[in-house]
């Protein structure tokens, strides 16, 4: 996918959210081992990747998801975090998201010239559970951040994040059940009653996938399906657009981009009934059969 940017592959198990981890699967189909940690060579400097007519392959605006086959803060990559960090620094025209488990060592990894945050940085902690979140999101609050998220996946239990939403720093909630091998049961009430405690802070809320084994009141069901699962989320109308989130971004000289001439995300057919879109950067090669 085009807003994807994975400088490094592989992870350590962390939490009871990385058991049935969908890397680890996918890696030893192909024969590999997820816990195998390595710089990404030919996919490191991809923000700075540029066409045959010298301009920025990724444009001013779109948002990139970073380390989605790792974890950014992860401590055996802390000899290339800070060739990265300069990286996002470069494109500072560029929203850059990440997502991690390891809260407790954000500061510690953070560059010297971050000061009160970079606007293009968009961090998110996830809490599979109630004691997860209860750990990482008062960390979380507490960083100097310009834009701050929560990811409840995979939903392993009921959480409650009302406490956490009042003082307005957090921007948006992400949630989803667990894919693949072994994956363990989200409940649809779950998600309501965090959809719910969104809603009254006004708080944007994407129910981006059911998980393979979702259960609706009090059926199981079974779907293997990725592109299914988005769908039922999708059906399920669980997402909420909140306050608008802003951010401020610049080109290369320090001036700040006007809003009206950044990326305008498009969308295939398909995707209208995707639970992804209201999160997602668009398609990167829509045509004629954009919508």
């Amino acid at each position: 996918m085009h807003d994807i940017w994975n400088p490094w592959h592989g992870c350590l198990k962390y939490s009871e959210g990385c058991k049935n981890c969908y890397m680890y699967y996918l890696d030893k189909i192909r024969g590999n081992s997820g816990a195998y940690i390595y710089k990404v060579k030919a996919n490191f400097y991809y923000p700075l990747a540029k066409n045959r007519q010298g301009e920025y392959k990724i444009k001013s605006g779109e948002q990139i998801r970073v380390c989605m086959t790792s974890d950014f803060f992860l401590k055996e990559a802390d000899e290339w975090r800070e060739e990265a960090w300069r990286i996002i620094k470069a494109r500072s025209d560029v929203i850059f998201i990440l997502i991690t488990k390891r809260a407790e060592r954000i500061r510690a990894c953070l560059p010297k010239n971050w000061g009160n945050g970079w606007e293009n940085v968009f961090l998110h902690v996830t809490c599979e559970n109630q004691k997860r979140a209860d750990e990482r999101i008062p960390i979380l609050l507490n960083l100097p951040f310009k834009h701050k998220g929560i990811i409840v996946a995979p939903f392993l239990e009921n959480v409650s994040i009302e406490k956490y939403l009042k003082d307005g720093e957090i921007e948006q909630v992400i949630c989803g059940g667990e894919n693949y091998n072994g994956a363990r049961v989200c409940n649809f009430d779950w998600v309501k009653n965090l959809r719910q405690e969104c809603v009254k802070a006004n708080i944007t809320f994407c129910f981006m996938e059911t998980g393979t084994v979702f259960m609706k009141d009090k059926k199981i069901y079974n779907l293997p399906s990725k592109e299914l699962q988005s769908k039922m989320a999708f059906k399920s109308k669980m997402n909420y657009q909140g306050k608008e989130i802003v951010f401020k971004l610049y080109d290369q000289f320090g001036r700040l981009l006007d809003k009206e001439k950044l990326y305008k995300r498009s969308f295939k057919l398909k995707c209208n009934e995707c639970a992804s879109k209201l999160i997602c950067n668009g398609c990167s090669e829509c045509k004629q059969d954009c919508k």
